[in-house]
C-alpha cells in the first residue's frame, strides 16, 4: 500500500463522481473526455493553481497545509470519513518512508477482560481496526459463534465476511452492506497505518481469494467505526436486530469496545435473553465435562 499510490487512486475516485452540475460550475455541452470534474474545475474550487493540483492527485501531499486539505475536502464534497482519509494521507505523505511494521501480539488487559465480564446482559468485545477479534464476554463469544468456527486466532470478522461468503449471507442479513463497510473501514485503517504489515498481509490475503472484496477495495470508499443497526441471523435464536455502539478505547489507541443491545420488551431483547441462558447452559456442560475428564 504504496501512500502516493493510495493518494492518487483516492483523489482521482473522489473527482470522478461530481458532476459540474453539483459542484455549481455551469454545464457546458459537448462531450466531456472525463467522467466527472476536471482537474483545473477542482484547482478552481479549492483556490489553488492547476499545477498545483496535478501534483496533489499524483501523489505528492506533503507540502500541503491543512487549510489547503480542507479546501480541498470541500471542493471534492467529502463526508467526514473521506476527509479524515485525506488528511491520514497527507501525514503519511510528510513521514519519512520506512520498512513494514510487525505489530506484536495485541494481550488485552485483564482489567478490560473484566469489565467484558461484567456486562452480562448484552453481548460486547474488543477488537482493532483490522476486525481482529481480541476478547469476548460470554455472550459475544455465543452471539459470534459462527465467526469464531473458523480456528484461526484471533478470530477475523473481515476473513469470515470475504472468505466464508455462503455463512456469512446466512449470518448478516444485511451481507451487501456489511460487506461495503468492512472494505471500506478496512481502507480507512490503510490510510492510517499503511506500514502495518498483518494489515498488509490481511488485504493481500483478501484481494487473491475474493474477488468481491477486489471489487470493494477498488472503491476506494472509507467509513468510520460508529454506532449503528445490525441485523443477524444467529442458528440458535433466529434473527436479532441490534442496536451497535463503538466506543474508541483511548488508554489502548486503535482498539475499540462493541456492546450490542436491544430495547426491553422487543423479540430481539427476548431472543438475547435466550442466547444467554442457552450460553449458560454451554458453559455449564463444558465445566463439567472438563472436570469429569480431569
Amino acid at each position: 500500500m504504496d501512500p502516493r499510490t493510495e493518494i492518487r487512486e483516492f483523489l482521482s475516485s473522489r473527482r470522478a463522481r461530481i458532476t459540474p452540475e453539483q459542484a455549481g460550475l455551469p454545464a457546458y455541452g459537448g462531450n466531456r473526455r472525463v467522467k466527472g470534474l476536471r482537474r483545473e474545475e477542482v484547482a478552481l474550487l479549492a483556490g489553488v493553481s492547476v499545477d498545483y493540483y496535478v501534483r496533489m492527485e499524483r501523489g505528492s501531499l506533503a507540502g500541503a497545509s491543512d487549510g489547503v486539505l480542507d479546501a480541498l475536502a470541500a471542493a471534492l464534497q467529502l463526508d467526514e470519513a473521506e476527509r479524515d482519509h485525506l488528511f491520514h494521507l497527507a501525514r503519511q505523505s510528510r513521514a519519512p518512508s520506512g520498512p513494514r511494521r510487525r505489530r506484536s501480539a495485541v494481550t488485552v488487559r485483564s482489567t478490560l477482560q473484566q469489565v467484558l465480564d461484567a456486562i452480562s446482559d448484552a453481548p460486547a468485545w474488543i477488537g482493532n481496526g483490522r476486525y481482529d477479534v481480541l476478547a469476548m464476554n460470554q455472550l459475544a463469544r455465543a452471539l459470534y459463534s459462527p465467526v469464531l468456527a473458523d480456528p484461526r486466532r484471533p478470530a477475523n470478522t473481515a476473513r469470515f465476511v470475504y472468505l466464508n461468503p455462503d455463512s456469512a449471507r446466512e449470518y448478516f442479513v444485511d451481507y451487501d452492506q456489511v460487506a461495503g463497510d468492512v472494505a471500506a473501514k478496512l481502507r480507512m485503517e490503510a490510510g492510517r497505518n499503511p506500514h502495518d504489515e498483518e494489515l498488509v498481509a490481511l488485504v493481500g490475503e483478501l484481494s487473491t481469494c475474493s474477488e468481491l472484496f477486489r471489487q470493494r477495495w477498488a472503491s476506494q470508499d472509507v467509513r468510520l467505526h460508529r454506532s449503528g443497526r445490525k441485523r443477524l441471523r444467529h442458528p440458535i435464536v433466529g434473527q436479532l436486530d441490534l442496536d451497535v455502539e463503538s466506543l474508541d478505547l483511548p488508554a489502548e489507541p486503535g482498539l475499540h469496545l462493541n456492546v450490542y443491545t436491544a430495547p426491553a420488551g422487543t423479540p430481539t431483547a427476548d431472543n438475547l435473553a435466550l442466547l444467554a441462558s442457552w450460553a449458560a447452559t454451554q458453559q455449564t456442560l463444558a465445566t463439567e465435562l472438563e472436570a469429569h475428564n480431569g
